[in-house]
């Protein structure tokens, strides 16, 4: 089943909310990165909890046949990085991400709004 960006974007946002992901944030860079389309960016709250997110993650990217990505960083560093292609998801620990700020890479970038499905 291949999808769109966007997409698969919001179904990446949603397997992390499922997993109690905070701060999700879904934010299409077309236009201003040269790497990617759409970055979803969350928090976790622990080590165990960014690697729990990171396995919901994967877990719906692999529900995709046609999909390829690739993992980068481990959860006891404070930061998870999936990368499918046009879509990059960011897993961070709370401080990590106010230290890197990635948000702020992608200032001028247009959020696509993600309403959670609740069970």
């Amino acid at each position: 089943m291949t999808q769109t960006n966007e997409t698969l974007a919001l179904g990446i946002a949603q397997a992390l909310y499922d997993k109690q992901a905070e701060a999700i944030r879904i934010l299409d860079v077309r236009g201003i990165s040269t790497v990617t389309d759409i970055c979803v960016i969350a928090s976790g709250t622990s080590a165990p909890h960014l690697k729990a997110l990171q396995k919901a993650t994967q877990s719906y990217l692999k529900s995709d046949t046609d999909l390829r990505y690739r993992t980068s960083g481990e959860s006891d560093s404070g930061w998870v990085l999936l990368d499918a292609f046009n879509v990059v998801v960011h897993i961070f620990a709370p401080e990590a991400r106010e230290y890197y700020d990635i948000e702020a890479l992608w200032t001028g970038a247009k959020e696509i709004p993600f309403t959670p499905n609740n069970p």
